[in-house]
């Protein structure tokens, strides 16, 4: 699927000061990175190297450095009649992902099952109750954010900094994939559901199990994110 591309451009006043300390290309790639994760640009969006230099008050080549990073990580896409735009998503950016996701992510729930310690599931329960506040409360646009946490906190009890550090280069896109899900209630309730389900999996050191309903849980997520897709609710 393709749409036109934002003609207009994205207002980038936006973005945040530079801190002094990093490289402004790293620090601009940084703030860019975040503005298209959040979705404050959107996909198709113009980047414009002079507009983006104008609002950080920075001259171009910083701001270059940062968009062919962006491009190598697969964020942005360059026009053939010049310049960049932030990438839209295709069926098989989606089913890539996640089934790459189903992959990692049930193999280091599984790890977690067998070599977590008893009092680290403190913060994943923590975290499961203030989801549920937010989601009794109504307030969806805090969700995504306790989502990644509580995972990042499962995941980092496989005590494997390779899986972990295979599974957070993608974690870009799948924040993206998460505002999707997110955003529809049902969805939200559920995705709670299931993150309880595979505490008490942990809980009980049943690896098979929690394997099982990572994988579920994940493709799941795949099916709404690509029905979403082809009713053209998402780009």
């Amino acid at each position: 699927m393709t749409s036109a591309l934002n003609i207009k451009g994205p207002d980038f006043r936006g973005l945040k000061s530079l801190p002094a300390k990093k490289s402004l290309g790293h620090s601009v790639f940084e703030n860019l990175k975040k503005a298209i994760v959040k979705g404050d640009l959107p996909p198709h969006s113009r980047i414009v190297e002079s507009r983006v230099a104008d609002a950080l008050g920075i001259s171009r080549t910083p701001v270059r450095e940062a968009i062919h990073k962006l491009e190598r990580e697969g964020l942005l896409r360059q026009n053939p009649k010049g310049g960049f735009f932030v990438a839209g998503l295709t069926r098989e950016d989606i089913e890539e992902t996640f089934g790459i996701r189903s992959i990692l992510e049930s193999y280091a729930a599984r790890l977690a099952a067998i070599r977590h310690r008893k009092e680290e599931l403190h913060p994943l329960e923590k975290k499961l109750k203030e989801y549920q506040l937010c989601l009794d409360q109504g307030n969806l646009d805090s969700l995504p954010r306790i989502n990644t946490e509580f995972h990042d906190l499962l995941y980092s009890l496989s005590r494997s900094p390779r899986l972990i550090k295979m599974i957070n280069d993608l974690r870009d896109h799948i924040y993206r994939f998460r505002l999707v899900i997110l955003k529809i209630e049902e969805m939200a309730k559920t995705s709670n559901k299931d993150h309880l389900l595979m505490l008490r999996a942990i809980r009980d050191r049943n690896a098979e199990r929690v394997e099982r309903l990572v994988r579920e849980h994940i493709l799941r997520g795949q099916d709404t994110v690509l029905r979403e897709f082809d009713m053209e609710n998402i780009r």
